[in-house]
């Protein structure tokens, strides 16, 4: 209540325009700083369906703290904290609305852009599916992030249970381009809106000698195989192998959460990445949590040949070092290798998070719908596809983004089924 009593209250609040659902955020705070959390719950639920995670995973300094007016010689409004101290002590749960009376809309994937598009389209009165591939529904939510970031049955699936409570019907284990197509959904099944959420989830690798030997991962596997999947407990079927000497290559949040699940894994850590410190795109947070747990960084280094034993297994990286050369396309100086400054870096393990493209499945079995260069399906901002009556949004479109970026894309979509159906 005390950090809720210093928002200013601006008259153009530009937290808001600064968060991509633009949750009310003055608003939400006032009721903070009076103590009335539910009301404050109430306020963050107009725009997200997903304020614990939120609260936990946004990189708030770049959005809606990064606005803040207070930050300019100060500290901003601790606005992330507050968003996941309201998600957490809310006692007020969402009211399912009367009833589905609206057309059948189907979304396909049960991450933040899955999540968000169906709980608004909930909202209106329209009747709700979401087909996820896996098990369990949360997308990379559940797959990406870690339990020390974000707890799973206390945090994630009670948010999950808040959207299904507004009517969403979740049918897990489905692969919409093998289970069943959209096709089939539109035609036999009667859904006449389909929205795709399936996110990124095909990993990019170097294309570097050795990158096949045993003890090489992606970060996605990594993470899947421990998150999901339990594969640490020494009781399961598919335990994964964890070496004593771990290199993670890459600067992003997903290296430092493959970084620090490999240390709670036991392993000494070490993140190469080749350009500086202050090119890594993680947020700082992570990095400093990374570093105070005691994982290595080597800036400026990058691997160029993975080197085996004589069983196939993972013996150490060969790299270069990097100088940093003129900026690229994206504004960032370019790393340039210097000439003879290879040298070897002893690992058992090489984890690659270098990124992730959308899985062309849905592209490939779905006629009439067009894809990027880089994969990504060809939609307008507001998330209408080539094809009438199919949307898309999130990672899905643009490639890895953010949580909140997703739900912002969710949310738009949504909008624009809800007028799409209104049409026809």
């Amino acid at each position: 209540m005390l950090e809720a009593s210093r928002c200013l209250h601006c008259k153009n609040p530009r937290c808001v325009t600064g968060c991509p659902v633009n949750i009310r955020i003055p608003e939400f705070i006032a009721h903070v700083a009076q103590g009335d959390i539910n009301a404050a719950a109430e306020v963050i639920a107009m725009d997200s369906s997903l304020p614990a995670v939120c609260g936990r995973v946004c990189p708030q300094e770049t959005q809606c703290e990064g606005q803040c007016i207070l930050g300019v010689k100060g500290e901003p409004v601790a606005i992330g904290k507050l968003e996941r101290f309201v998600a957490d002590n809310k006692t007020a749960v969402a009211e399912a609305p009367s009833g589905a009376s609206g057309p059948k809309v189907a979304v396909i994937g049960s991450g933040p852009a899955g999540l968000a598009c169906a709980s608004d389209l909930a909202k209106w009165g329209y009747d709700v599916t979401i087909f996820e591939a896996l098990h369990k529904a949360g997308g990379v939510l559940v797959y990406g992030i870690p339990e020390f970031r974000l707890p799973k049955e206390k945090v994630l699936q009670k948010e999950i249970d808040e959207v299904t409570a507004l009517g969403v019907k979740i049918e897990t284990d489905v692969v919409v381009g093998r289970t069943v197509t959209i096709e089939s959904l539109m035609d036999n099944e009667g859904f006449k809106a389909v929205f795709v959420g399936t996110g990124a989830g095909l990993p990019r690798f170097m294309g570097i000698p050795g990158e096949n030997l045993n003890g090489v991962f992606s970060a996605n596997e990594f993470l899947t195989r421990n998150n999901l999947m339990q594969a640490f407990r020494p009781d399961y079927a598919t335990p994964i192998h964890v070496g004593r000497k771990v290199c993670v290559v890459g600067g992003g949040n997903v290296a430092m959460d493959a970084a620090r699940t490999a240390l709670r894994l036991g392993s000494e850590v070490t993140i190469v990445y080749r350009r500086t410190e202050n090119e890594l795109p993680a947020r700082k947070e992570e990095v400093h949590h990374a570093k105070e747990e005691g994982i290595e960084f080597r800036m400026l280094t990058n691997p160029v040949e993975i080197l085996s034993d004589d069983q196939g297994w993972v013996k150490a990286m060969k790299c270069i070092r990097m100088e940093l050369g003129e900026p690229d396309e994206s504004g960032r100086r370019s790393p340039v290798p210097v000439a003879g400054s290879e040298f070897d870096v002893e690992c058992d393990t090489v984890i690659m998070a270098l990124g992730t493209s959308p899985n062309p499945l849905i592209a490939k079995t779905t006629p009439g719908l067009e894809t990027t260069r880089r994969g990504g399906l060809v939609a307008t901002e507001e998330g209408a596809t080539t094809r009438p009556g199919i949307f898309a949004g999130g990672d899905a479109v643009t490639g890895a983004a953010t949580v909140i970026l997703a739900m912002g894309a969710g949310r738009k979509a949504a909008k624009a089924i809800d007028e799409y159906l209104k049409t026809i």
